[in-house]
């Protein structure tokens, strides 16, 4: 059993209002299916996913829809972030590489995330484990039996959404026409990387106020650590030595992000989300990637840091691909240059063009 429920939301919630006024607002709804199974063989009685879309589905001669762009979010966001201004102000307008009069954006919420189904939604740390073949699998029904989408004219992904652009691409690799990664690697999680990530997870769940996942409270010890490591993990050496350049700058800086951050935090969600890569590890299968990519990463990103050599490791079995590594500069966002289009909407335009039907 499936149902998809369309609504209509402003930005004004979501965006600074500049941002606001010159973008429209983005189409909402939920899509359902029942019985959800997971690769684990656990099941979802019920797999809820949101979404936002902006533009209209143009059908080919075919019938098939055939100007679909998926976008897809990061670890602990939503398909909002989508909507922000280095993002949406680049690129959605007239003329612009996704301008929304000649493409179908959609933006869900993943799977453990935003107003998708999630351990918050009531069944706490009882919410079946998943893992990114999940979170894919649950896009796929998404676009396929919700949305009318069997084929994609690209796929855009951040960090996490990044490597869910190689989980796609291995398991359907005929469904989408370009391919966009952008932060990450096609490997196994491991060393440094799962390092800070079993920090995070050690850190809430040691917390005294844990109980188990039913916190009367949330854990904030736990989720202050949790903060912290966060905002190692996307820092920007370079922006940060000129920015936070007194000791009470960063001081202020830390107690600022603490105080932002840690009350939009549910404990048992963050857990899962950083959990979800356990299954991650496409090296395997990279041959079996068909489609252009334009695969991006950035010199300053503390999570995928270019001196491992990894690019240079698995470019040669990936067809197609163009690599380019942003160098490291006083103006870049670490980890973050994903979201910040003007450091590659050039790359963007190139992959459009090189993989026109």
């Amino acid at each position: 059993m499936k149902r998809l429920v369309p609504a209509l939301c402003g930005l004004a919630a979501l965006l600074l209002s500049s941002v606001a006024a010159a973008q429209p607002a983005p189409a909402e709804g939920h899509f359902s299916v029942a019985d959800f199974v997971l690769a684990s063989g656990q099941a979802l009685p019920e797999l809820r996913m949101h979404y936002r879309t902006l533009g209209q589905p143009r059908r080919g001669a075919d019938g098939r829809v055939e100007n679909a762009v998926l976008l897809l979010h990061g670890t602990g966001g939503t398909g909002a972030q989508f909507l922000s201004p280095q993002f949406a102000g680049e690129l959605f307008g007239p003329g612009q590489p996704l301008d929304i009069a000649r493409y179908y954006i959609v933006m869900p919420d993943n799977l453990g995330h935003g107003g998708s189904s999630k351990p918050s939604d009531g069944s706490r740390a009882r919410f079946p484990e998943y893992g990114y073949a999940d979170m894919v699998e649950a896009q796929r029904r998404l676009l396929t039996e919700g949305l009318g989408v069997d084929r994609l004219r690209l796929i855009l992904g951040t960090s996490m959404g990044c490597m869910h652009i190689f989980v796609w691409a291995e398991t359907h690799p005929d469904f989408a026409q370009a391919l966009m990664p952008m932060a990450c690697q096609p490997t196994a999680i491991v060393g440094r990387n799962r390092l800070w990530r079993t920090m995070l997870k050690d850190a809430i769940r040691s917390d005294p106020v844990w109980a188990g996942g039913d916190y009367a409270a949330q854990p904030v010890e736990g989720l202050r650590a949790a903060v912290d490591l966060l905002l190692l993990a996307g820092s920007a050496p370079m922006a940060m030595q000129q920015d936070l350049a007194t000791p009470a700058a960063v001081d202020e800086w830390l107690a600022a992000q603490q105080a932002r951050r840690i009350p939009a935090l549910d404990a048992n969600d963050l857990w899962y989300q950083v959990n979800a890569s356990f299954d991650y590890d496409p090296s395997a299968g990279l041959e079996r990637i068909t489609a252009p990519m334009t695969w991006i990463n950035s010199a300053d990103d503390f999570i995928n840091p270019p001196e491992l050599g990894l690019a240079e490791q698995f470019m040669p079995r990936i067809a197609g691909v163009r690599y380019r590594l942003i160098p490291n500069s006083a103006g870049g966002k670490g980890h973050g240059t994903h979201t910040w289009a003007v450091f590659w909407k050039d790359d963007l335009v190139d992959l459009l063009g090189r993989s026109e039907p």
